[in-house]
């Protein structure tokens, strides 16, 4: 049997993107989401997603590019003279690598985001982070502690296969950087299995992160493997106004477009694939 997880990453990020999720969940494929408790949009999310709910809703642990839930003085070692987190998650991890990270104010500050999803009464599905940062491995260990501790039983590992790409045409830069990821995520795979916190068997979009057009998802559901698969999505509306926002050259039309593509929702249901979200993932 497959299953699929289609989880769209940055819910509460900015209105366009809420919008285009809930209508890619009610009128697509997608089946999850990944809240950012600390995105300008959280709270209308988290009204959008009470509305729905068979919409999966997990944490979306935010350590780069935006404001910390916590006071700035209390995590100075996360954040720059503004107070805000470094806004390149390279900054972060080469201070994570000097030991400039204080772990135990990233501790407080994770813990912080949980607690503030719990708030809105959201009952995550699962725990991940944007640009994949809960796979370094204090890091890692730290979120273990916190599901158990939060009772959050699932976990997205992002181990993308080092050769796949699906037909995505990436730089050698950025396959080496999916490699190096996938890496961290397969020991990150490991730690969750012996702490009883159930993952997906495989992951697909890293390569294609951003940049996923109807075409390589396509390619995707092609080359889905038996056993449970999550591919990651970053859909939204009007690519053009996210753009002078956010810096990132995502296509988050075409990731929108995708999810709700006729020929994609045909060819799950032709192929039997059988869609899930986080919340109906079983431990082995």
């Amino acid at each position: 049997m497959k299953n699929l997880i289609i989880n769209a990453d940055d819910f509460g990020l900015a209105e366009d993107v809420n919008q285009a999720i809930i209508q890619g969940h009610q009128s697509g494929c997608i089946t999850s989401t990944s809240l950012m408790p600390t995105g300008a949009a959280v709270e209308g999310a988290v009204q959008l997603a009470k509305d729905v709910p068979t919409l999966g809703v997990g944490v979306h642990l935010t350590l780069v590019a935006e404001k910390p839930v916590l006071s700035p003085d209390k995590v100075p070692s996360l954040v720059d003279e503004n107070g805000y987190f470094f806004a390149d998650h390279m900054v972060f991890i080469k201070k994570y690598l000097c030991g400039n990270i204080d772990m135990a104010e990233l501790r407080l500050e994770c813990e912080a985001q949980i607690e503030r999803v719990e708030s809105f009464g959201i009952v995550p599905t699962h725990l991940d982070s944007h640009q994949h940062l809960h796979v370094l491995p204090k890091i890692m260990s730290l979120c273990l502690d916190l599901a158990k501790r939060h009772h959050i039983e699932k976990m997205r590992i992002p181990a993308e296969g080092y050769t796949f790409s699906g037909g995505y045409p990436a730089t050698k830069g950025r396959m080496l950087a999916k490699c190096g990821l996938t890496f961290l995520a397969e020991r990150a795979r490991l730690k969750a299995k012996q702490a009883k916190i159930a993952v997906p068997d495989h992951f697909f979009g890293m390569v294609a992160g951003g940049h996923m057009q109807e075409c390589y998802l396509q390619n995707i559901l092609a080359a889905l493997p038996t056993g449970t698969s999550e591919i990651m999505m970053h859909p939204g509306l009007h690519s053009e106004l996210l753009a002078k926002q956010y810096t990132w050259q995502y296509h988050w039309t075409d990731e929108y477009n995708a999810v709700t593509s006729a020929n994609v929702l045909q060819y799950i249901k032709e192929n039997h694939v059988n869609l899930i979200s986080f919340k109906e993932l079983v431990h082995e």
